[in-house]
């Protein structure tokens, strides 16, 4: 009876220690697993593959996880930021040395993010500049009719603006009574000269300066010579005189009524020759210095969008308004045809070459403004990409130059270099923070006396520092600039993580110098943050080649 209980005790025994052999062998087992994904679900579970591998390649181990907007916050287990997005695994071998600010992105992340690069070369830096423009009259065509006499306007021939006349053409007939005693002057004199003909010489003469000296007040008058000659052939004095039109032209404007009365100098038409117009342009200060004399215009005017108007510049003013900030040049047309009329707007693109000789230039896109420098991305090859700042130079369409900081045959990314940017932000704060590779966040410095609190147990309060800002990306087109109080006005197109919808917003910058390069109509992607409460501030801003295919909307917006 002993014998058979102590057997069945033995293969109980057995049958335990077989049990936790097989249950030690599977957690070790569901362990390791965890460990190679780095994912596990609520219920113990391995959820998914294995990430440490990709096709059959080998990723690498899994270091800690990563904030996505590029804030230096990490995570050693996979989590989500407050606005839903998956934090990004870092691998071993892509973690940051101290102090290199070098980023290696792999072939399939490099593909993903759609990244392009463009080598740096020389070239002839050309520019267009586009402005506005008004049709004016040309200054040198311009005609006043203001007597110099005084009187009034006993009839009208032309009583209209905008009437055309040509030269020559009756304006209106006046009655002045110093023309009339001007007149009765000149027949007295005249007399009287034909009644001292038998005396002396010198009274004789006389006569004849008094006749010539009221003549003559007649022509200071601008009285023709046409009714002069009938004043002096037939003897008869005009009640009347007939002004004339002094140029062929329109009436641009009219002060004449009939029966008014008019005194020296006074303005009764102004007569505008409009065979040959104007073209005032507005130019921004900044583009003054790719223009000069002798640059060909192209002009197109809104009332004819089906012509093509072509001149070249021929004046550049001296001035710049206050107020817009710009100059004006100007640009002289043929307009025998009549088309061009004063008032009208249009749109002028000037060509013009800063130089002649080729430069070294990068694509506008590919330059990062930070607001007190400027960086490109160089590839170095292999999925590495290193920050490089520049020294730019003069603007082209669509480059710009590059005094130094770059040499020629280099490659610069031309496309995602915002991304690849954010990365290598993210290296340089985590080295400032001194990550030390497990995935946790450094110790705060100990204050005095923290030591001593310590050993004696107690416990002080924590020191927790206010989180970063949250970084907003988005993309959009410009539509106004005002320089002077350093806000832009952006047409942009809907931002996920403010759950923003597409709409116009003015946005003030954080530094003067990031609209520096910027020009209306252009596409560009944009970093904002969070200044104070419902208040965004742009802290980057760049050109993009990205041409949206529809304009976003016009709804109109603004921060305050």
């Amino acid at each position: 009876m002993k014998l058979a209980v102590k057997l069945i005790v033995f293969i109980a025994l057995t049958g335990v220690t077989l049990a936790a052999g097989y249950w030690w062998g599977m957690s070790q087992s569901a362990t390791s697993a965890v460990n190679s994904s780095g994912e596990e679900s609520n219920d113990g579970k391995i959820k998914g593959k294995t990430k440490g591998k990709t096709k059959g390649k080998t990723e690498g181990k899994i270091l800690y996880y990563r904030n996505p907007m590029g804030l230096p916050d990490t995570s050693p287990l996979p989590k989500k930021d407050p606005m839903g997005m998956d934090y990004i695994p870092v691998y071993e071998g892509e973690e940051p040395a101290p102090g290199n600010l070098e980023v290696k992105i792999s072939v399939e992340k490099i593909q993903k993010l759609g990244v392009r690069t463009e080598a740096v070369v020389l070239r002839e830096l050309a520019r267009t500049v586009r402005a506005v423009s008004t049709v004016q009259a040309d200054e040198g065509r311009l005609h006043t009719v203001a007597p110099r006499f005084e009187g009034w306007i006993e009839r009208l021939y032309v009583n209209t603006t905008g009437q055309g006349v040509k030269k020559g053409d009756a304006l209106m007939d006046v009655y002045s009574p110093d023309l009339i005693t001007a007149q009765h002057e000149y027949l007295v004199a005249r007399k009287g000269t034909q009644l001292v003909e038998g005396g002396g010489l010198e009274v004789q003469a006389g006569m004849e300066r008094l006749a010539e000296s009221a003549l003559q007040r007649l022509r200071n008058w601008d009285i023709p010579e046409a009714d002069l000659r009938i004043l002096q052939q037939e003897g008869r004095i005009r009640q009347r005189f007939t002004l004339h039109s002094p140029a062929s032209g329109v009436v641009l404007e009219k002060n004449a009524v009939q029966g008014q009365r008019f005194m020296p100098g006074e303005m009764l038409y102004q007569i505008a020759d409009l065979s040959h117009v104007w073209i005032l342009v507005d130019v921004f200060e900044q583009d003054l210095a790719m223009i000069s004399r002798g640059d060909a215009a192209i002009i197109s005017i809104d009332a004819y969008p089906d012509k093509i108007f072509n001149g070249r510049v021929t004046f550049i003013y001296p001035t710049v308004n206050p107020d817009t900030r710009t100059a004006r040049v100007r640009i002289e047309l043929p307009n025998m045809q009549g088309l061009l009329k004063p008032a009208m707007y249009g749109r002028v693109k000037l060509a013009s070459s800063h130089r002649k000789d080729k430069v070294l230039a990068v694509p506008e896109s590919a330059v990062l403004a930070t607001g007190t420098r400027q960086l490109v991305l160089v590839d170095l090859g292999g999925g590495r990409f290193e920050p490089r700042e520049v020294k730019l130079g003069a603007h082209g369409d669509g480059y710009d130059e590059v005094v130094s900081g770059l040499e020629a045959g280099e490659r610069v990314v031309v496309k995602a270099n915002f991304l690849i940017d954010a990365e290598s932000n993210l290296r340089a704060a985590l080295s400032g923070f001194g990550h030390s590779g497990n995935g946790s966040m450094p110790e705060e410095p100990e204050e005095p006396g923290e030591k001593q609190q310590a050993a004696s147990g107690s416990s002080p309060a924590a020191s927790v520092s206010p989180p970063p800002s949250a970084i907003h990306r988005g993309e959009g087109i410009i539509e106004a600039i005002d320089r002077a109080n350093a806000t832009i006005r952006i047409a942009h197109r809907p931002i996920p993580s403010l759950k923003w919808a597409e709409m116009t917003m003015d946005f003030r910058v954080s530094e003067p110098a990031l609209l520096q390069a910027l020009r209306p109509g252009q596409n560009i992607a944009f970093e904002i943050t969070e200044k104070s409460a419902g208040e965004y501030v742009i802290t980057r801003i760049q050109p993009s080649q990205d041409s949206p295919d529809a304009r976003p909307g016009s709804n109109d917006h603004r921060e305050h």
